[in-house]
């Protein structure tokens, strides 16, 4: 990911093809006066609010999710 810093004028200019590049994923900062003065970043709809107990009922844990065999611990701890 790229970052481009353009002045308020170019940016007024340019604007439509900013915001193709954030877009795509690069970082356009629009400076005042040569110093960075604003971050250009697409726009995300805001997340629903969770809703606790959504799928109650519909998930199944297996009885042994919580066994974790001796040759992975084993693994982890260096034991091999």
């Amino acid at each position: 990911m790229s970052k481009k810093q353009v002045n308020m004028h170019e940016a007024k200019s340019r604007l439509s093809e900013l915001g193709e590049l954030v877009w795509k994923g690069e970082q356009v900062v629009i400076a005042k006066a040569g110093k960075p003065y604003l971050d250009l970043l697409p726009h995300r709809e805001l997340r629903r609010k969770r809703k606790p107990g959504r799928f109650k009922g519909r998930i199944k844990i297996a009885p042994d999710f919580d066994a974790t065999p001796p040759d992975v611990i084993a693994d982890f701890e260096g034991g091999r």
